[in-house]
């Protein structure tokens, strides 16, 4: 019998083999399985199934093969076998302050194209908004087998610097800048300064170029944060001062939580004390997606039938009021209910793959230079 004989003997009986393991049941079943039975099973060498599972050179005839038998197995690689093998776990831990955001939607896929195509898997965590949740997922998995961390971060606070810089694993941080570790942030005193600088000229159009008579409420976060708490508003009010504006913190500004009923209430307070305001300004799209709901509530009539259940709302609420609202984040549903309020577009997604690509570098090529790398932005719906 010569070589392609055997091989072809071995192939015969290892369908033998897997056609036996499915006819006992157990097909889409995960099974506690060696790399030598996959390799038997498939037809090829032990070495080989390794060598495809870490990513190595592998034959299209023989990827098929393996593919095929651990599809059918559910085979798992044992992952403590593969850390003691290659030193790695090929695993990433992603904190996140929500997952029901669209800006966190974003990054997480933008870190998600890049682990996969890495041959790495992300392990996700939600912290609710809760800095002391974060702390707790960033120290579970530092002692979890991951080789790296992302956090997606909003307050940092001591404990979280102290984390930073004490690490036994690497760690990037996403949407705020930091001199503990490497960092990918937006330019958020930027986009702040320009959003000023929009609302600005469309108050003075309205009051015939006098800066006295323009009045302009802001509706931020909490300062900690300080991206979308702190740069952002100072950016606003520098936007306002060089258009001659003079922004009024007690009277006009208000925090909210980073929710829609947190815009909501924070605009219904602010109708109860001011009157005549020709622009309300939100740190983020969704805190501007309740103020607006906040504008029919203040006016007390009522929405028609004809949009009351539309996608035309919010747009008829903007027009009847005669306030313009505008927002951070350029979130595609608001978008769509609105035509569009004037807003900043942040590359989200790219920040999440900068970010993974970094964190990988720094994994693989073990660089513990911190790098910090700064975003622009876009002002998008512009005021006509």
């Amino acid at each position: 019998m010569n070589v392609i004989q055997i091989q072809v003997e071995v192939r015969k009986r290892s369908e033998m083999d897997l056609d036996n393991f499915e006819n006992q049941g157990n097909k889409g079943r995960q099974y506690t399985m060696t790399i030598k039975e996959i390799a038997q099973m498939a037809g090829v060498s032990s070495a080989a199934v390794s060598r495809y599972l870490n990513g190595g050179y592998v034959s299209e005839q023989k990827k098929e093969q393996i593919r095929k038998v651990i599809e059918k197995t559910g085979y798992q690689p044992s992952t403590q076998a593969r850390i003691l093998r290659t030193g790695r776990a090929h695993l990433v831990g992603v904190v996140a302050p929500k997952i029901n955001s669209e800006s966190i939607s974003r990054i997480t896929a933008g870190i998600e194209q890049v682990l996969s195509a890495r041959g790495y898997q992300m392990l996700l965590a939600s912290t609710d908004n809760q800095p002391k949740n974060e702390l707790i997922y960033l120290r579970i998995f530092e002692s979890y087998p991951v080789d790296g961390i992302v956090l997606i971060g909003t307050v940092l606070t001591d404990e979280h610097r102290r984390f930073l810089k004490e690490s036994k694993v690497p760690v990037v941080v996403v949407g705020q800048e930091t001199e503990m570790a490497s960092c990918i942030y937006h330019d958020d005193f930027g986009a702040g300064r320009a959003m000023g600088q929009e609302v600005a000229l469309k108050a003075l159009k309205r009051n015939g170029g006098r800066p006295e008579d323009c009045k302009i409420a802001y509706i931020g976060v909490t300062r900690e944060d300080k991206a979308a708490g702190a740069a952002n508003v100072e950016g606003f009010r520098k936007g306002l001062q060089e258009a001659g504006i003079t922004f009024d913190d007690h009277r006009y500004r208000r925090e909210s939580e980073f929710t829609m009923s947190g815009g909501y209430e924070a605009v219904v307070d602010l109708l109860s004390e001011e009157n005549g305001i020709d622009i309300i300004s939100c740190a983020t799209d969704t805190i501007a997606a309740g103020a607006i709901e906040a504008l029919i509530a203040q006016s007390k009539k009522p929405v028609p039938e004809s949009v009351q259940n539309s996608g035309a709302r919010m747009l008829h609420i903007l027009e009847q009021s005669g306030i313009c609202v505008t927002g951070f984040g350029d979130n595609q549903m608001l978008r769509a209910v609105t035509g569009g309020i004037p807003t900043v577009h942040f590359g989200y997604k790219t920040s999440g793959i900068k970010g993974a690509e970094l964190l990988l570098e720094q994994i693989e090529e073990k660089n513990p230079v911190p790098v910090h790398m700064k975003l622009g932005f876009q002002i998008v719906n512009r005021f006509e």
